[in-house]
């Protein structure tokens, strides 16, 4: 994901937002000052040390907090929107992560998602799904699975697809956009 691809993830964000898998905290410097806070959930303690130095950069105020996306340390709807970048490839429970991002989000609140679908040409399908099940892809890159339908699953797990945008990178497709919150 490059710097262009993280402007537009976070481009007119306000509020309060919930950012699940931070990583190392490479997202941080991008979101735009009209942003209240961030709630930036990692899990990983060498990635939440390196995101608690980012966040000390952030133009906005993030508090770095060890969590999973699929048990998030936040009450219901109190957040304005919801970042998932390259995170929702790799939880173990995907439906599970949607579910509670769903449940911290106010009504008609944002999930802004950067995340690895599956390819449309059936051939490159079909390499995502090797990958997967040969377990070489997934243990050498953190549990990412490159053949789930991340698509279908935010709309299953109760958003609108507001606009979506199919990029690659190094030839792995992804998707870029914003799901509103049903109710």
């Amino acid at each position: 994901m490059d710097a262009e691809q993280r402007t537009q993830l976070l481009a007119g964000l306000s509020g309060h937002v919930v950012e699940v898998g931070a990583g190392g905290g490479v997202n941080f410097g991008y979101y735009p000052v009209p942003v209240k806070g961030v709630l930036a959930i990692e899990p990983e303690r060498h990635l939440r040390k390196l995101a608690a130095q980012q966040a000390s950069k952030a133009p906005v105020e993030v508090t770095v907090t060890d969590g999973l996306a699929e048990a998030l340390p936040a009450a219901d709807v109190s957040f304005d929107a919801a970042v998932a970048s390259l995170v929702l490839c790799s939880v173990p429970q995907q439906h599970a992560a949607l579910a509670e991002l769903r449940r911290v989000l106010r009504p008609g609140g944002e999930l802004r998602f950067y995340e690895h679908v599956v390819a449309r040409p059936r051939l490159g399908a079909l390499l995502q799904r090797a990958l997967d099940r040969s377990r070489v892809w997934p243990t050498l890159c953190g549990g990412c699975h490159l053949a789930r339908d991340t698509l279908s699953a935010i709309e299953a797990a109760g958003f609108t697809i507001k606009h979506s945008r199919r990029t690659a990178t190094a030839g792995i497709p992804h998707v870029l956009g914003v799901a509103l919150r049903d109710d």
